[in-house]
C-alpha cells in the first residue's frame, strides 16, 4: 500500500514547536512529510516547500499550523490543492477561518492532527 502524504503547513525547524513535532510525528508514523514553510530550506531533513503549490505531489492530508490571521491567507491554496482532509491545529483556528474554509468548499477538522495519528505530542521533546 502506498504511503499517505501530508503537507505540513508552518512547519518549523524549531524542535519545540508543535509544528516542528507534527512533521516528526507523521514520519515516524509513516507518512511522507511535506513540511511547507516560505522560508523554505529544510525541516527535520525534509524539504520545506515555500508554498503549497510548490509540494509536487497530491497529498492526501493537509495539517495547518499558522496563526488564524496568516491561515485564513492560505485557504485558497488549500482547497485548490484537494486534499481528502484538512486538519486545523489548536491555536490556528478562528470563527472566521473555519467559516471561511467551509465558504471554500473545505470540510476543517478543528483537531490536533499529531493525535488522531496515534500519537501523543508530547512524545517528541
Amino acid at each position: 500500500m502506498p504511503k499517505k502524504k501530508v503537507a505540513g503547513i508552518g512547519a518549523s525547524s524549531d524542535r519545540g514547536k508543535f509544528s516542528n513535532k507534527a512533521v516528526r510525528a507523521y514520519a515516524d508514523q509513516g507518512w511522507e512529510v511535506y513540511p511547507v514553510n516560505p522560508k523554505g530550506g529544510q525541516i527535520e531533513g525534509l524539504t520545506a516547500y515555500k508554498s503549497l503549490e510548490e509540494v509536487p505531489v497530491k497529498v492526501d492530508r493537509i495539517t495547518l499550523y499558522l496563526p488564524p490571521e496568516v491561515g485564513v491567507k492560505v485557504l485558497a491554496e488549500v482547497a485548490e490543492a484537494g486534499a481528502a482532509e484538512f486538519f486545523v491545529n489548536p491555536g490556528a483556528d478562528s470563527d472566521e477561518l473555519l467559516e471561511e474554509a467551509k465558504r471554500l468548499g473545505l470540510d476543517p477538522i478543528a483537531a490536533c492532527s499529531i493525535v488522531d495519528i496515534g500519537t501523543s505530542p508530547a512524545k517528541y521533546t
